[in-house]
């Protein structure tokens, strides 16, 4: 059976053919719809929106960070200063890869897993536009191994910022202090419209305390940048407004002959200007290079430093709490005095010990066999400590404390430095509260020569220093002295009062008495007053660092944390007082030996324009000087 036969038809194709034309001729004009649709949407309807995203995507505005303000001494040195530096910052706008880029760059920059956690931290208190610190002040290694691989490192900038330098180091770094970087809980507090494009904050110090005006003003500018967010051109800038500059009342070479004369001891020098309260120098040592903070120190360094048995970190002159010993005598003897307890002439037999009547307890003297008959000048002098604890039970602590308080005794001063400590003032109120104990007599006479419950800092000495030294005059110890910049600034009033006294005499009789400690024949500090041109008004003290118990005291056979410390506090000249000192020296054992020296090399610079001749202290002289008393 034959197939059959299929015949063409031509109408049939033909009308196909039409309709997928029209369907096509349709598409293509619909395509055609669409796109112009889609022009009219990105070119009239939607412009300004992906105007303004395509600017984005080329224009860029940053945040200028301010210059900050520069910290000079009383002459105009500077002790803070900025300096360029390359640091690397990665935005997450422009990387796309946040966490892809930050592992490429460790490897580069040889960071560890603290690092990138706290870059990580850091970048979740920002926006997500800002650019994220990676890292400051980059070597040159840095650079070249970043530069090398910056084809596949998109959002990454290297830029040239102003870092904190500290050329004085240790010397001043517990004055000073130190910036470091913005913290996550740091970030939340600050205004982000006056800390904008800011990575560094002070931490410590005068820094810290006036962070507000050294800080300054950001700036702003519009930057061109490729596809890979690098820097084309600047397009418009609006300049940052730099932080005030602060200028001290410290000067710089005090500073170095007091933390030279400290050598490698731990220990504390203030020193004060009796008329103005202007501090001239502040030393604690031993003190730490505050450089490294700036940029983020290395853990194993901090490590280093936190674990250092004598504690670098630790801020002896504002911090550091003591027993004063024999230094609050001149005190205590004017107090007695003003109260009526005794007068100058009143006087005692010392054989050398004291005992409260009705009590079997004996209360020596430094001085074995006593002093002999002293009055109140001679026991300052001689710093007679029956002399003090028969004065001590006279007065009995409330009336002691009531009196020493007003020298700033026992509080703060309210210096312009951040965590201030305030040693302990003691009182049957104090003991209550405290001890939910009352106050004993036999207290009373460890209080009455600067040991038991009586504690002070170093400024808190100094500050009552200079106090006795200027007629009883109340001042604030402070460290600036002016302000240059657009910023206004109200000046603080540093004059607090008087002392009332009843006759202003006594002052004078006071500072010939301790002006006998250094001169006198048998002042207690009369070796440093040996070919002295000025008159210079001291008092030595020795402060136990444990109690005896009992036994007596043995240098030699005490381990040389656990011996006496050594004070020594001072003005000069007597009869016009310029300066004020109080030198604390961890248990240097004698006040005359360790401690004076250090003033009186102090007070020839700064009375006579004279510089040691030769190191105050070396480590073969750590004992005390041949033939000089001990006084407690």
């Amino acid at each position: 059976m034959s197939r059959p036969i299929n015949i063409k038809d031509n109408e049939q194709e033909a009308r196909l053919f039409r309709q997928r034309a029209f369907v096509l001729v349709v598409l293509i004009i619909a395509a055609l719809l669409g796109l112009v649709g889609r022009y009219y949407t990105l070119q009239v309807r939607d412009y300004s929106l992906y105007n303004a995203l395509s600017e984005n995507n080329r224009v860029h505005l940053e945040a200028i960070p301010p210059p900050r303000g520069i910290i000079f001494d009383r002459n105009g040195v500077i002790l803070a200063d900025n300096q360029p530096t390359f640091s690397l910052t990665l935005n997450r706008d422009r990387t796309g890869h946040f966490e892809q880029t930050l592992q490429a760059l460790a490897p580069l920059l040889q960071l560890n897993s603290d690092d990138l956690e706290r870059i990580r931290e850091k970048a979740a208190t920002m926006h997500h536009y800002e650019d994220v610190p990676i890292k400051l002040r980059l070597t040159d290694q840095d650079i070249a191994r970043v530069s090398e691989q910056r084809y596949r490192l998109p959002g990454v900038n290297i830029s040239v910022d102003l870092a904190r330098h500290y050329p004085f180091g240790p010397m001043l770094s517990h004055t000073l202090g130190y910036v470091s970087r913005i913290s996550p809980k740091e970030q939340q507090t600050l205004d982000p419209e006056v800390y904008d494009g800011t990575q560094l904050i002070g931490k410590t110090g005068l820094e810290k305390y006036y962070e507000n005006i050294l800080h300054g003003r950001p700036g702003y500018q519009h930057v061109e940048t490729n596809a890979h967010g690098q820097l084309i051109r600047v397009l418009e800038r609006t300049p940052p407004v730099r932080g005030d500059d602060l200028t001290l009342f410290l000067d710089i070479h005090l500073q170095k002959i007091a933390y030279d004369a400290l050598g490698d001891r731990r220990g504390a020098v203030v020193a004060i200007d009796p008329q103005t309260g202007g501090i001239l120098a502040f030393v604690s040592t031993p003190g730490f290079d505050p450089n490294p903070f700036v940029s983020g120190i290395p853990y194993k360094l901090y490590k280093a430093l936190r674990d250092d048995p004598d504690q670098p970190l630790y801020n002896r002159a504002l911090q550091g709490v003591y027993p004063p010993g024999s230094t609050i005598k001149p005190f205590e003897g004017l107090g007695a005095v003003e109260l009526n307890v005794i007068d100058w002439n009143w006087k005692i037999s010392d054989p050398g010990y004291y005992k409260l009547p009705g009590d079997s307890h004996i209360f020596h003297d430094w001085k074995k066999g006593g002093h002999g008959i002293v009055d109140l000048f001679l026991a300052v002098e001689q710093s007679c400590d029956t002399f003090f604890y028969q004065v001590g039970a006279k007065l009995g602590v409330d009336r002691f404390h009531d009196w020493m308080q007003q020298f700033d005794f026992g509080r703060k001063t309210g210096v312009d430095l951040v965590h201030e400590r305030a040693g302990t003032l003691p009182s049957t109120a104090w003991k209550r509260k405290t001890f939910k104990a009352a106050f004993y007599p036999g207290e009373m006479l460890s209080v009455a020569i600067g040991q038991g419950y009586f504690t002070v800092t170093p400024l808190e000495l100094a500050t009552a220093t200079a106090i006795l030294a200027n007629g009883g005059h109340i001042i604030r110890p402070h460290l600036l002295r002016s302000i240059s910049g657009p910023f206004p600034y109200d000046p603080v009033n540093h004059a607090l009062g008087q002392i009332p006294i009843r006759d202003p005499k006594n002052w004078d009789q006071l500072h010939q008495a301790m002006a006998a400690v250094v001169s006198g024949p048998h002042g207690t500090a009369r070796h440093i007053g040996v070919g002295l041109t000025y008159t210079m008004a001291g008092k030595t003290g020795t402060a136990q660092v444990r109690g005896l118990n009992g036994q007596k005291y043995n240098a030699a056979q005490t381990p040389e944390r656990f011996r006496d410390h050594a004070w020594f506090i001072s003005f000069a000249p007597v009869e016009n007082p310029r300066i004020a000192v109080a030198v604390l020296v961890e248990n240097g054992q004698h006040g005359g030996s360790a401690a004076a020296p250090i003033a009186r090399a102090m007070f020839d610079y700064w009375l006579l324009g004279k510089y040691p001749a030769k190191p105050i202290y070396t480590p073969e002289t750590k004992t005390s000087l041949p033939g000089v008393e001990n006084d407690r």
